[in-house]
């Protein structure tokens, strides 16, 4: 049995075979410092080589699921290579052979959002929503959003939330198929954690098989989109549309996609 120590990842290991890992840094909503990246891209990893894990529950600790990167705390760091980052963290997710289930019991928004949608089943509370907001901040959407929104919901679709960083409520993120189901009457991640309990379960090469099956569209995606997309981010995030997206911010200033509302 293997053991998991991470700083801001919590690892519930259950004797059914599931792991619960929560993302715990609930005064900033989950935001994502460049060493909770790396803890992100090695816990897939890790739990990948524990041939005891049959299902696991991705949430987040709090109110929040994930709010995305953590750009006061990435800003005061040197990007350490964010195509191979970013790359790493997708494609673990992708790679884990057991199912991966999303809790969303928060905000999912940027690379949030991107964690909740890569995986395998996505149940989220009524009071969830989902944005790509880096269009906002002036970057390109770029650790995955590219990839996996289109697939969801269509390019137009896609190009609509992406371009504006519009919130996406639970009830209409399902009704359009991008989540699997908003869950009302029980704790989303009981409910979640309840239904990895029924995969785990389950006969597990057919069901990790039946992943990996499903999951080659999205890789092919992932290969010929991902590098690109995360190129594209780091190039704007020296554009002058990026400073004053973050001036904007800073000063409470209302950024394009909010005017009018």
């Amino acid at each position: 049995m293997m053991s998991y120590n991470y700083t801001y990842l919590l690892v519930d290991r259950r004797p059914s075979g599931v792991v619960v890992v929560t993302m715990n840094r609930p005064e900033l909503l989950n935001a994502v410092n460049w060493e909770m990246h790396h803890e992100l891209e090695r816990v897939f990893v890790d739990l990948d080589s524990d041939k005891d894990v049959r299902a696991i529950v991705l949430t987040g600790a709090g109110r929040g699921f994930c709010s995305g990167g953590d750009q006061k705390s990435l800003d005061k760091v040197a990007i350490p290579s964010p195509t191979r980052a970013g790359r790493h963290l997708i494609r673990n997710i992708l790679e884990v052979e057991a199912p991966v289930i999303a809790a969303v019991n928060g905000a999912a928004v940027g690379l949030g959002a991107t964690l909740a949608l890569m995986c395998d089943v996505i149940f989220a509370q009524s009071s969830a929503r989902f944005a790509d907001t880096h269009v906002t901040a002036g970057v390109v959407a770029g650790d995955g959003g590219a990839v996996i929104w289109p697939l969801l919901i269509g390019p137009a679709r896609a190009k609509h939330y992406l371009m504006t960083g519009e919130f996406i409520s639970a009830e209409k993120a399902a009704a359009m198929g991008m989540i699997n189901e908003v869950v009302t009457e029980h704790d989303v991640r009981d409910h979640a954690i309840e239904y990895a309990e029924m995969l785990a379960s389950g006969p597990r090469e057919a069901i990790a098989w039946t992943k990996y099956s499903v999951n080659k569209i999205i890789k092919e995606y992932t290969h010929l989109l991902l590098d690109t997309s995360i190129a594209l981010e780091t190039l704007t995030f020296a554009s002058p549309e990026r400073r004053e997206a973050v001036a904007a911010f800073a000063e409470k200033r209302k950024r394009f996609a909010e005017k009018g509302r």
